[in-house]
């Protein structure tokens, strides 16, 4: 099992695991952009080394300056974290619910941010023969029965790539309880302004947005995300939050990085056309595709193959191909993998092992999709 820290993207487990060079694996099992990282990080790398002598900014000024411009909101608006995780898990700690919802299935930061403070989760349904949209029943169920302190969701969900609707957010806001969108993954649609929940943040003060930078500037080893809320709550978290967690070249890449609109348009124009082909030819090969609004997909294998999730990542995993195990999401079969989009070359590459692999494992009769 290469999920044994909770997420894909264990490149030093998967090559002790397979006996294959980290440089020789094709990573699909964590969703970072791969037309990244932009070029402008290495120039950073090289030209800001200087500053690793002296202490960050502990007050990341410049950085949440250039966030604050980004998104039309006042510096004192924006915190910075070491990664999103490190803010699902400030965020969390300061408000202190004993009560929460999330998605299931969804990211395992929330609910493992959630147990440690020994909070009772409710589980809000999402199932496939619904495209996974969240159980808009439960949740009005939820708010009239003010059961909830705190909904943490994805926007869109991990690992299912829906986006949530309009009413069911500003039904939750309206309630009163204190919402938190992890809008992650929203950088990689075309819309991204018009669907992003940050416009909001003034109109409701019990709305908090969380985005990462992880993934659409594929800096993962930087460690670096943002979340936009409420500045006298903000100011709050900011010293509940370790000093110096966001390191001087994080805090000089991130400040680069948002002002290249170059990549950023490129990276959304390129995955539009990306995630169609990925997904027409994953239907080729009689598994169940859902549709998504980012650079993943979740994939059911059951319909036309008797494998599971954890013996394909395996036989995957020895060609060289690491996958998702989705099955360690709550409330996902033993049958669903998760792939990342990559460029054209390295998808192809994934779907013929993955082709070679599922034709030794063809049910007699396929189920209808």
């Amino acid at each position: 099992m290469l999920e044994r820290y909770g997420h894909g993207g264990d490149l030093q487990s998967a090559s002790e695991l397979y006996d294959i060079e980290q440089d020789q694996l094709l990573d699909f099992s964590s969703n970072m952009n791969p037309l990244g990282p932009p070029q402008v990080v290495a120039d950073i790398l090289s030209q800001y080394m200087q500053h690793i002598t002296n202490y960050p900014d502990p007050a990341n000024r410049q950085l949440r300056e250039t966030i604050a411009k980004k998104h039309l909101v006042h510096t004192d608006q924006v915190i910075v974290g070491n990664g999103a995780a490190e803010l699902i898990d400030l965020i969390i700690r300061y408000i202190k619910p004993k009560t929460a919802a999330i998605v299931a299935p969804s990211f395992i930061e929330y609910e493992q941010a959630l147990q440690k403070i020994d909070c009772k989760i409710t589980y809000i349904e999402s199932h496939a023969d619904h495209g996974f949209s969240p159980n808009e029943q439960q949740v009005e169920q939820l708010i009239e029965q003010q059961m909830v302190e705190l909904y943490m969701l994805g926007h869109p969900n991990n690992p299912t790539g829906q986006l949530l609707s309009e009413k069911m957010v500003t039904n939750l806001l309206q309630s009163g309880a204190i919402v938190v969108l992890d809008e992650a993954f929203l950088d990689f649609h075309l819309d991204e302004d018009g669907l992003s929940w940050i416009s909001k943040v003034n109109t409701y003060r019990n709305l908090f947005v969380i985005r990462s930078m992880t993934k659409f500037y594929s800096i993962p080893g930087i460690r670096l995300g943002y979340m936009i809320g409420a500045a006298e709550q903000l100011e709050l978290m900011k010293q509940m939050q370790y000093p110096w967690s966001v390191n001087s070249l994080a805090q000089f890449i991130g400040h680069a990085v948002l002002q290249d609109h170059s990549f950023a348009n490129q990276s959304k124009s390129w995955l539009v056309e990306e995630v169609n082909w990925m997904y027409e030819q994953l239907v080729a090969l009689h598994v169940k595709p859902f549709r998504t609004v980012t650079n993943y997909i979740l994939v059911d294998l059951s319909y036309g193959y008797d494998i599971s999730a954890s013996e394909l990542q395996q036989l995957m995993g020895m060609q060289g191909v690491l996958i998702r195990d989705a099955s360690t999401f709550k409330g996902l079969e033993s049958s669903y993998i998760r792939l990342a989009i990559k460029s054209r070359q390295q998808n192809i590459q994934c779907l013929t092992v993955l082709s070679t692999i599922l034709s030794k494992y063809r049910k007699d009769v396929v189920d209808e999709l």
